[in-house]
């Protein structure tokens, strides 16, 4: 793990245009009608990819409070997202295709390691920024919010998850914001270090593939 660790550091920039290629070929796969289908079915690995090359540039890794923040969100998300499934009183009807992979309660593993690499980029963004810690996590939470009500629009083409009567409700992204704000507190309260070189191009290739999906697929 350090060696490859150490490796991708040197690499840094052919990392980023790796990534760079590899969504715009995941944008290329679904816009073919043949290949579509096999290239929804790689989504889960390839959110799986980028969250470990941003676990490898992320500094501090073996710092226990950083795992225990890691790990809070990762569990926390995942149960509410348990819990909203199966209650619908949280985010609104709505329930999971198999678009992101293995499913325990009717809920994908995969969401909640989305949940811990969205708050991390997201702060890792706002991190590079010389402002109040308070007006940092604002605006994480808002960057997050924005990349949510790009994805609802594509979720159910994706096979991620869909919504009752095809209407996403005001609730889950209010829901979604109070939820990004609380995990982004945490970030600070425990003062987890965020810098990381490859979470911003990360964050930005993914809301642009969505995007692509939203304005030249769908």
């Amino acid at each position: 793990m350090e060696i490859m660790k150490a490796y991708l550091h040197r690499q840094k920039l052919k990392t980023i245009l790796f990534f760079i290629i590899f969504y715009i070929v995941g944008v290329a796969g679904l816009k073919i009608s043949q290949t579509q289908h096999f290239f929804i079915l790689l989504i889960p690995f390839a959110l799986l990819l980028s969250f470990v090359t941003i676990l490898l540039f992320h500094k501090s890794l073996n710092s226990s409070k950083t795992r225990f923040v890691f790990f809070t969100i990762f569990l926390s998300s995942y149960l509410i997202e348990v819990a909203g499934v199966s209650t619908q009183l949280i985010f609104g009807n709505y329930s999971y295709g198999s678009g992101l992979g293995f499913k325990l309660f009717a809920t994908p593993l995969m969401i909640g390691i989305n949940w811990v690499m969205l708050v991390y980029c997201s702060a890792s963004i706002m991190e590079r920024f010389k402002i109040p810690v308070s007006i940092q996590v604002f605006l994480a939470a808002v960057l997050m919010l924005l990349y949510d009500i790009v994805l609802e629009n594509i979720a159910p083409f994706l096979d991620m998850w869909y919504w009752n009567s095809n209407t996403v409700p005001i609730q889950n992204y209010v829901a979604w914001f109070v939820l990004a704000l609380i995990f982004h507190m945490l970030v600070k309260w425990k003062k987890v270090k965020t810098e990381n070189p490859l979470a911003p191009a990360i964050f930005i290739c993914q809301f642009l593939f969505f995007v692509a999906i939203l304005l030249f697929i769908m």
